[in-house]
């Protein structure tokens, strides 16, 4: 239980932090994180608000991936690795979600990822990208359903 609470001191000080735009200190600190899981939502959350700033994330991101992966509990993992996705994808950022979508092992969740890049894609105007991404989904309930999207989005 201390830990638990531990981590979450560190990750209301890693957010003021972010707020006060000290981005280093704050990846720092979150190195001090003992919870796996507080220092995933951690590093996700200075990645995207990087992001949202126009600076350069990827090292975070990086960074936040891979302690995304390091969660014990796979659900939780999963689970904070589509959130991470779909951060990026609401930022407009796609090809960043995708790449994220490609370190989620449970098939309908990564697929879920790929269909909503799909659709993203295609109402931007990238049909022949987004089919790409839409055939080369593995759950096949998911892909009718991506394709049925496209399909009343044209």
């Amino acid at each position: 239980m201390q830990e638990w609470y531990r981590s979450r001191a560190l990750y209301e000080a890693v957010l003021k932090l972010v707020d006060s735009g000290n981005f280093e200190e704050a990846v720092k600190m979150t190195e001090d994180i003992p919870d796996k899981g507080i220092r995933a939502k951690a590093l996700s959350r200075i990645a995207v608000v990087l992001a949202k700033r126009g600076a350069d994330y990827r090292e975070v991101l990086e960074r936040a991936i891979k302690s995304a992966l390091d969660i014990d509990n796979h659900d939780e993992s999963t689970k904070a690795l589509m959130s991470l996705a779909f951060e990026f994808l609401n930022l407009d950022k796609p090809e960043e979600a995708m790449k994220i979508a490609n370190y989620i092992t449970d098939l309908s969740n990564r697929s879920k990822i790929q269909a909503e890049v799909a659709l993203t894609l295609a109402k931007a105007g990238k049909i022949s990208d987004a089919m790409e991404i839409i055939n080369s989904i593995l759950d096949e309930d998911v892909k009718t359903w991506a394709m049925s999207r496209l399909a009343s989005q044209l």
